[in-house]
């Protein structure tokens, strides 16, 4: 293989990580020459403003239609935008080191932290789970709907729209944007999103060598990690779109190496919130344990009622 067109959303983090992949790829080969099939999804293109975001699968359709069609070898995404059941059409790798997996605050008076944001300030996030976990956290927080790219977000900050923002660090950092971060936010207060911070490679379940190919990029606790928040995702019938938080970490890089995962599910007002924790060597095993216990909580219902 000497070629490797890589689909990609036309974002700039978008851009930013499949560049990423593609350079990875040629260290892997440096005799790969890798080629970008820019794509516009139903996430980009609906739901604009300050509309929810759409449902699962909404930002991978148009990428998959283009590894089915032929115009792309492999698709990159973030790995929290990736539904948890894959049709068995595709393979998917989770490829390279995994960044701050924290969600960031951003502020546009410079206040440090979320304590320190006044009464009633006007935050904007996209993610229903963030805009629960911020309610349980802070009821004084006006917490409202944005979507947009960051750049958007960010102006719209800038132009005093918004008194905050909170985002994923992973994203920032990609970008270069580290320098607008105000506090990076302890993951077990506001618990990410399942797969935040990791990249997503899709491919053709029938292109064994690029499976072969993506293997040789993929870090073995990354991997084990993303296994089990996913596998909860799944368990759960829960999408990006859900007010699900799952963070798992590992001791070390050992393939048996402790995993330790922590999960919550919120009500959309964010007053009522489930929060297990829990400790394993088998990321399904882990996986499906986290599950078991919040829906003995009540986590269907929870669950239920943001799908609505």
């Amino acid at each position: 293989m000497e070629r490797i067109r890589i689909a990609t959303r036309r974002s700039r983090l978008a851009l930013a990580q499949a560049d990423a992949v593609a350079s990875r790829l040629r260290q892997i080969d440096p005799r790969l020459d890798a080629e970008r099939v820019e794509v516009t999804t139903r996430g980009d293109e609906s739901a604009p403003g300050d509309q929810p975001v759409p449902g699962k699968g909404s930002f991978i359709e148009a990428l998959e239609r283009a590894l089915l069609d032929g115009r792309a070898d492999i698709a990159v995404h973030s790995m929290k935008d990736v539904p948890a059941a894959l049709p068995v059409a595709f393979a998917l790798a989770t490829f390279g080191p995994r960044a701050d997996v924290r969600d960031a605050l951003v502020t546009r008076e410079g206040h440090a932290t979320l304590a320190e944001l006044p009464a009633r300030a006007r935050l904007g996030t996209s993610s229903l789970r963030r805009r629960a976990l911020l309610a349980s956290v802070d009821r004084a927080l006006d917490v409202v709907p944005l979507r947009g790219n960051v750049d958007t977000r960010l102006r719209r900050l800038d132009d005093g729209d918004f008194d905050a923002l909170v985002l994923a660090c992973a994203g920032l950092d990609r970008l270069g944007l580290d320098d607008r971060i105000d506090q990076r936010i302890d993951a077990g207060l506001l618990v990410p999103a399942p797969g935040q911070g990791a990249v997503a490679v899709e491919y053709r379940a029938d292109r064994r060598d690029l499976g072969c190919l993506l293997g040789q990029g993929t870090v073995e606790a990354v991997e084990r990690c993303v296994a089990t928040e996913r596998r909860l995702t799944w368990r759960l019938g829960a999408d990006c779109a859900m007010p699900l938080g799952a963070i798992c970490t590992s001791a070390d890089m050992d393939d048996h190496a402790t995993l330790r995962m922590t999960a919550t599910v919120a009500d959309a007002a964010g007053e009522r919130l489930l929060r297990v924790e829990v400790a394993g060597n088998d990321p399904l095993a882990l996986g499906d344990e986290s599950a078991r216990r919040l829906e003995a909580l009540g986590a269907a219902e929870l669950l239920g009622q943001s799908s609505q």
